[in-house]
C-alpha cells in the first residue's frame, strides 16, 4: 500500500527542463565538404550518438555527449573517385542553466568544449589517374548556444537549438607518401575559422526526434615543407552536414 501511494504521488519530469539521464540514438545525413575550385567530397552518412546529462536543484545542467558518423563519399576534383571511406568521431562537454519563464517557454543557454576528429581515406586513383592519400583532421572548439523549449500541450515540446562553435585550433595530418614516395607526411596547423549548428527537435518524455545541421568554415593553414623542394598547406574549406536524428532518453 505504501509503495502504491508513493508511485501515485511521484511527479513526472518537467518537460520544459533539461532532462537528466542517458540518451542514445541514430542519425542520417547528407555531407558536403568543399575546397573552392579544387576538391569536393559529397555523399550520405549514417551515425550513432549518445549522451549523459547531470542536473542540479538550482537548474544547472552538465552534459557529456559523443557521436560517430560514417560515409562512403564521392570525390570530385582531379577526376572522380567513388566509395571513399570517411569517418567522424566527436565528443563534447557543456554546462548550462534552465531559465523558465512561467508562460510555457524555457530558455537554456550553455557553454563548453568540443573535439572533432575526421579520417578520410582517398588512397587509390581517380578517373584521371591522380593518386589520393589519407587525411586526419582534428578540431578543438568551444560551443556556445541555447535551447528554447515551447510547450505544445500533452507533454509535447518543440525544442529549437542554435549554436556558435568558436574555433580554437585545427591540426591536419596528410599522409602524402600514399600518393608520391618522394613526399613526406605533413602536419599543418589551422588557427582561423568558425562553425555553427542548428537543431529543430520535438520531444516527449522518453523520445526526441527532428532535423539538424552542422557547418564549418576553416581558413588556410600554415605552410609546411613536403619534400622534393616543395611546400604545402591545407586550403580553406567548408563543410555542411544536414539530416535527421532520433533519440531515446532513459
Amino acid at each position: 500500500m505504501s509503495c502504491a501511494a508513493i508511485a501515485q504521488t511521484a511527479r513526472d519530469p518537467d518537460p520544459l527542463a533539461t532532462r537528466r539521464g542517458w540518451e542514445i540514438g541514430g542519425q542520417l545525413a547528407h555531407y558536403h565538404y568543399e575546397e573552392q575550385n579544387f576538391a569536393k567530397f559529397i555523399g550520405a552518412r549514417g551515425g550513432i550518438l549518445g549522451a549523459y546529462t547531470f542536473t542540479r536543484a538550482n537548474r544547472m545542467f552538465f552534459r557529456v555527449d559523443g557521436r560517430e558518423s560514417y560515409g562512403s563519399l564521392k570525390y570530385q576534383g582531379s577526376g572522380t573517385q567513388d566509395s571513399v571511406p570517411d569517418l567522424i568521431i566527436e565528443t563534447r562537454a557543456v554546462a548550462g542553466m534552465d531559465f523558465p519563464t512561467g508562460s510555457g517557454v524555457s530558455f537554456s543557454p550553455y557553454l563548453g568544449f568540443g573535439y572533432r576528429h575526421l579520417y578520410n581515406d582517398s588512397r587509390g586513383y581517380t578517373s584521371t589517374n591522380a593518386a589520393g592519400y589519407r587525411r586526419y583532421s582534428n578540431y578543438l572548439y568551444a560551443p556556445l548556444g541555447a535551447t528554447i523549449r515551447f510547450d505544445l500541450g500533452n507533454r509535447w515540446v518543440l525544442a529549437p537549438t542554435v549554436e556558435a562553435d568558436i574555433f580554437l585550433l585545427g591540426k591536419q595530418r596528410s599522409r602524402l607518401g600514399d600518393a608520391n614516395v618522394g613526399f613526406n607526411d605533413v602536419t599543418n596547423t589551422q588557427r582561423h575559422g568558425y562553425g555553427s549548428r542548428a537543431y529543430l527537435m520535438v520531444e516527449k518524455d522518453h523520445v526526441a526526434f527532428g532535423a539538424w545541421m552542422h557547418y564549418w568554415n576553416i581558413k588556410d593553414s600554415d605552410v609546411q615543407p613536403v619534400g622534393l623542394g616543395q611546400a604545402g598547406l591545407e586550403p580553406a574549406n567548408w563543410t555542411r552536414e544536414s539530416g535527421i536524428e532520433f533519440k531515446y532518453r532513459f
